[in-house]
């Protein structure tokens, strides 16, 4: 690297890719060989969602840039409406930063406008975990399209690394060093349950599930649908907690937020949360005997703490899981068994296949290999080998 620090902007629009993020960017922030960046926009800054920013800088980070994005229209001209305002935002922000890197996670609909926007204004771009799989949501479509405008992949595992070469991407800009998040679970003291009981005023039974459904936005079977057998289903268990965290800010995220508030306040078993924040969320996880719902953190960090998903639907299709994982359809009898299975489920000896929670380290020993951000700008498309046998046109 040159003797000037390496300056990477980070971005993030929601408590899902900052929580994911989080041990990156506290390397980056602690080591003198890099100047970090950040700018938050998106859900963080929007009252309704928790106003997860706090965390943020809770958690010791400077913010740089806030860009707000008037999250007030969940239907798809109010999400396309709010990516033409980030557009706007972010061009500024990064105007104004001038960084050497801009730096991503996923797949969500502020990370493309980033992306967008950096690639208009020549920056080079930093892109994690790029060729993951989300069938059952337009997220997926978001993710590939990132990937094809980054610089940089630093991907969770060996079958994500080859979606992102088949996507035409050199190998050498292709790098496995496992999914961020596990990082946090590593280096994370676990809030123990009557302390959780107290931040939450709520009392642990038994037997307890967390809950987290977003709009899974290209399934068949339309979002509120699953939501209400997913609820049917717990309904049958009132002998256990149910602890939700709300949906996103997808379309529908709304609606199926006035559901669960309908259904928890006739309910002593149950309590929603706007956010529970990365240490809470993960401490709750390693309370519960279940993860529920359709986010990817059953199938990402549940593995690690031997808590069993159930997986609903199919929003996460096509992702990788380990055999803690239980799918099933969006149909309440069919999600009564899978819970019912997966509280007899033994996780103790499952293994985590997105990594061993030392990503970050990687990370940044892969970026103190370059010395010029800029010339990672001109890509080259590497075509697969032939397969043979093509028709011609």
């Amino acid at each position: 690297m040159s003797a000037r620090p390496m300056h990477i902007c980070v971005v993030t629009g929601s408590r899902a890719d900052y929580g994911l993020l989080q041990p990156v960017m506290a390397e980056l922030r602690d080591d003198s060989e890099f100047d970090l960046s950040v700018v938050v926009t998106g859900t963080h800054l929007a009252s309704e969602f928790g106003l997860t920013y706090q965390e943020i800088e809770a958690d010791g980070f400077a913010i740089d840039a806030r860009v707000e994005i008037v999250l007030s229209d969940d239907t798809g001209i109010g999400v396309a409406k709010s990516m033409a305002l980030a557009l706007t935002g972010l061009a500024d922000a990064f105007d104004a930063l001038k960084p050497d890197f801009v730096l991503l996670l996923g797949d969500r609909y502020e990370a493309l406008a980033a992306a967008e926007t950096a690639l208009v204004m020549g920056l080079p771009l930093i892109h994690f975990s790029g060729g993951d799989v989300t069938e059952g949501a337009f997220d997926d479509a978001m993710r590939h399209a990132i990937s094809k405008m980054a610089s940089l992949h630093f991907v969770a595992s060996a079958d994500s690394g080859r979606r992102v070469r088949q996507l035409g991407e050199e190998a050498g800009r292709v790098h496995v060093v496992g999914d961020p998040g596990l990082d946090t679970l590593r280096r994370t003291t676990m809030m123990q349950r009557d302390e959780l009981e107290r931040d939450l005023g709520f009392r642990f039974r038994e037997r307890n599930f967390l809950i987290t459904f977003h709009p899974a936005t290209l399934d068949v079977v339309p979002s509120l649908d699953q939501f209400n057998a997913l609820l049917g289903a717990l309904a049958e268990h009132d002998a256990c907690g149910l602890i939700f965290t709300n949906p996103n800010a997808d379309p529908e995220g709304r609606a199926l937020t006035t559901t669960l508030d309908a259904f928890v306040a006739c309910r002593e078993n149950a309590v929603a949360v706007t956010s529970l924040g990365h240490r809470r969320y993960l401490s709750v996880m390693n309370e519960v005997d279940v993860v529920v719902g359709n986010s990817s953190s059953g199938l990402l960090e549940a593995p690690s703490l031997h808590t069993p998903a159930v997986n609903i639907g199919g929003r996460q299709g096509g992702r990788l899981r380990a055999p803690s994982v239980i799918d099933c359809v969006p149909d309440s009898e069919a999600i009564g068994a899978a819970l019912d299975a997966a509280l007899r489920l033994d996780c103790k000896n499952i293994e985590n296949p997105y990594g061993d929670g030392h990503t970050a380290a990687r990370v940044l020993r892969i970026l103190k290999t370059i010395d010029n951000p800029g010339a990672l700008l001109h890509k080259k498309f590497v075509n697969l080998p032939s397969a043979g046998g093509a028709s011609h046109v």
